[in-house]
């Protein structure tokens, strides 16, 4: 049976966006599981599964419903043990939980407000609303004030990516020689800024950049599935 996947979105459907929906994504992909996403935008996030969850990503697997791309990962490998490892083991959990506080500190504390008005416009009109409101006020002030000033705070952003940096630069992936959880961890959030915004994250000779062009071709290209914005 196909899983479902619950995948957030804005006008164009065609475009998820969502850095955790990716996150399961490519985990469903690394599993080999066939999927099919099931766009949702926020403010029908309420209804989805009889109004059972509050967040995206949700997975769908027959009679479970799983939510939260960590457990969803966890879920996959506990229930599907012949395929492909998304940890390599309780050292890769460990590894991956990391990961996740690193990234949501470092990559999504600056990412985060820096794309907030290009995600608001993506949205349609009762969305928009409810982002403007929401991230108001978890911001404390307006979207424009938040993501105003990206372009000076990039070369910080940028020299915050040294640990990751030097680490791709003698190995393929942050699994290693092939990906693991910790790396779609990762990845997730970078191709949530290539769907939603041209701004330049990276530069085009970074080894960071070079890793996430090898996390979009994986899985018969699924990240490049869906163009990056122009």
């Amino acid at each position: 049976m196909t899983i479902a996947l619950y995948d957030l979105v804005g006008a164009d459907e065609t475009r998820p966006f969502s850095p955790h929906c990716w996150k399961a994504a490519f985990a469903l992909a690394h599993k080999g599981l066939d999927f099919r996403s099931v766009p949702v935008r926020f403010t029908q996030i309420a209804g989805i599964e009889a109004g059972e969850f509050r967040t995206v990503p949700v997975i769908r697997d027959g009679e479970r419903a799983f939510v939260d791309s960590f457990q969803i990962a966890l879920y996959l490998e506990e229930t599907y043990p012949e395929r492909p490892s998304l940890f390599a083991g309780e050292g890769g959990r460990s590894l991956s939980r990391f990961i996740e506080k690193w990234a949501q500190t470092t990559l999504v504390g600056y990412i985060g407000p820096s794309l907030l008005l290009e995600i608001h416009a993506a949205l349609e009109p009762a969305d928009q609303a409810y982002f403007r409101e929401s991230r108001e006020k978890r911001f404390g002030r307006t979207l424009e004030e938040t993501a105003k000033g990206r372009e000076e705070r990039l070369e910080g952003f940028r020299a915050s990516l040294a640990p990751l940096r030097l680490m791709l630069s003698d190995q393929q992936f942050i699994g290693g020689q092939g990906p693991l959880f910790a790396d779609y961890i990762v990845a997730g959030i970078f191709q949530w800024a290539r769907v939603i915004s041209p701004f330049p994250l990276l530069a085009p000779d970074d080894p960071v950049a070079a890793w996430f062009e090898r996390c979009l071709d994986l899985h018969d290209g699924l990240g490049r599935a869906v163009p990056a914005a122009a």
